[in-house]
Parts: C-alpha cells; sequence; structure tokens
C-alpha cells in the first residue's frame, strides 16, 4: 500500500503578471503553512490576484483558505480574485454554494 505525497504549498510573487502563485497542495496538510507565507506578502499588494494553476492536489480546506483570503481582502479594502482554479476545487464550491460568491477572474 502506497501512501500519498504531500506536496509542500507555497506562495509566490510573479512580479510579471502581478499576481500571486500557489503552487503545491492546497489541502488540510497545507493550509496553515500556506495562510503564513500569504500574509506578509498580501499586506503590500494593493489588489489580491491568486493564480491557482499550478495547484496540484485540493480539498475543502483548501477552498476554505479562499474564503479566508476574501475575508481579509474585505478587512483591508482589496480587490481579490481568483484565476485557473481547479477543477477539483470548482466541483466542492458548486456543491455547496460557494462557486456563487467567489471572485473568479476571467
Amino acid at each position: 500500500m502506497s501512501e500519498a505525497i504531500i506536496q509542500k504549498g507555497e506562495v509566490t510573487w510573479n512580479t510579471a503578471e502581478q499576481h500571486f502563485c500557489i503552487d503545491g497542495d492546497l489541502t488540510l496538510a497545507t493550509v496553515v503553512d500556506v495562510m503564513a507565507q500569504a500574509e506578509p506578502l498580501f499586506v503590500n499588494a494593493a489588489e489580491m490576484v491568486v493564480d491557482l494553476a499550478n495547484v496540484t492536489r485540493s480539498d475543502s480546506a483548501g477552498l476554505a483558505i479562499l474564503i479566508e483570503w476574501m475575508r481579509v481582502a474585505a478587512a483591508a479594502n482589496k480587490k481579490i480574485s481568483f484565476q485557473n482554479v481547479p477543477k477539483q476545487m470548482m466541483a466542492i464550491a458548486g456543491t455547496t454554494g460557494l462557486d456563487k460568491i467567489l471572485p473568479l477572474k476571467k
């Protein structure tokens, strides 16, 4: 029986594209670390555009962090949007009705 390998989530700032990139897993096992990485980066951003194209695996905790980032952005009076949201996350969002409130960038 093989064990799943957890790919640590990482948050980086893409200067050329002016957005945040999330790489790796966005799961219960990684969201606390991802949140800690994102917090100091979000402070200096005028707008929070979060690219999820490189998220390899996600679960409901991954969706919860998006909702938390929406709260952080609102508290700081900043716009936030998410792009390239993985199908797995959108399926969970659709089941819970959160797909209707996520600010998706097309």
